[in-house]
């Protein structure tokens, strides 16, 4: 099983002719993922890798009899994300992919709000999307095909991160140490995202494939005290593992300034890396300081969950 996408998820992609977006298109197409079209207006008539090119969603359901597609990869530069966004939610596109990242804070505060009149799931903005090992990926995540095939093969632990690269440092650590992965999402790294990792346990919550969850986080926000809130009002049956990057950023000097994404930006105290590591560790969360702690870590928990 899978979350967000399996074998059978059918998906566009906007924005499908920038050099960008051809790439990934390549990628997704050379994992096994089914692409049934691409949109860039103006540009109706041409392909991508095979995948037929349309001015419009609409094009794109109507070429393929109606069906609409399950998911759609955003790759539009930011003036113009909000707009492709809400094309494909009123299209009834249930999940969404946003690779674009510096989009106006405004425009994705709407783009959430009509997804979740909608009852779709954005993954973003500034993220890599969603990969399940051996079966399909939606979003540049994990990079070419032999790439990804190396970093992330199947198994029992689930992978969130506010961070693309490191969603694959640690898949491929997980990998390497035979526990493999279920679902990789990278979440994204902006200030407002359309999915935290509160708001996707449920999905894991709901998945027999997934026996453990590994999270990346970094100072800024509060989706770690949203997280650990969840975990103290659900009784989940899964075990969460965190890495936590960027305890330099905990100095008085440094709050107010953003490194990296621009969600890390430590605004006071509770935004602080030491602030989150003691709530994630008094919602029984551990966290460990370097990524190779992971998989023994995660090993240990599986066993205690074991029955005799």
């Amino acid at each position: 099983m899978s979350i967000l996408i399996n074998q059978d998820t059918t998906f566009i992609i906007q924005g499908i002719t920038g050099r960008e977006a051809v790439n990934l298109t390549r990628e997704c197409l050379d994992y096994g993922s089914k692409i049934v079209g691409g949109v860039t207006p103006g540009r109706k008539g041409r392909e991508v890798h095979g995948v037929p090119v349309f001015d419009t969603v609409e094009q794109v359901v109507e070429h393929n009899g109606g069906v609409i597609p399950d998911g759609s990869v955003v790759t539009v530069p930011p003036a113009g994300t909000r707009d492709a966004v809400f094309e494909a939610l009123h299209a009834g596109i249930k999940t969404i992919v946003i690779v674009t990242e510096r989009i106006p804070r405004r425009d994705v505060a709407m783009m959430v709000e009509l997804a979740d009149a909608k009852g779709a799931r954005i993954i973003g903005p500034n993220c890599l999307g969603v990969i399940v090992p051996g079966v399909a990926k939606m979003g540049g995540i994990g990079g070419p095909a032999r790439n990804a095939a190396v970093a992330y093969q199947p198994g029992a632990v689930g992978v969130m991160s506010r961070s693309g690269g490191m969603t694959t440092e640690i898949s491929s650590t997980l990998t390497a140490a035979g526990l493999g992965v279920s679902t990789a999402v990278s979440i994204g790294g902006d200030a407002i995202i359309g999915s935290t990792y509160a708001e996707l346990m449920p999905y894991f919550e709901a998945d027999e494939q997934t026996q453990a969850i590994v999270i990346y986080t970094e100072p800024g926000g509060r989706m770690e005290a949203q997280l650990a809130q969840w975990v103290k009002e659900h009784d989940s049956r899964l075990p969460i593992i965190a890495f936590m990057a960027g305890k330099f950023m905990d100095d008085e000097e440094m709050q107010g300034m953003s490194f990296g994404h621009a969600g890390t930006i430590v605004e006071g105290k509770e935004d602080s890396a030491t602030e989150k590591i003691a709530r994630l560790e008094a919602a029984g969360i551990p966290v460990v300081q370097r990524i190779d702690e992971i998989p023994d870590l995660v090993k240990a928990k599986l066993a205690e969950r074991s029955p005799a």
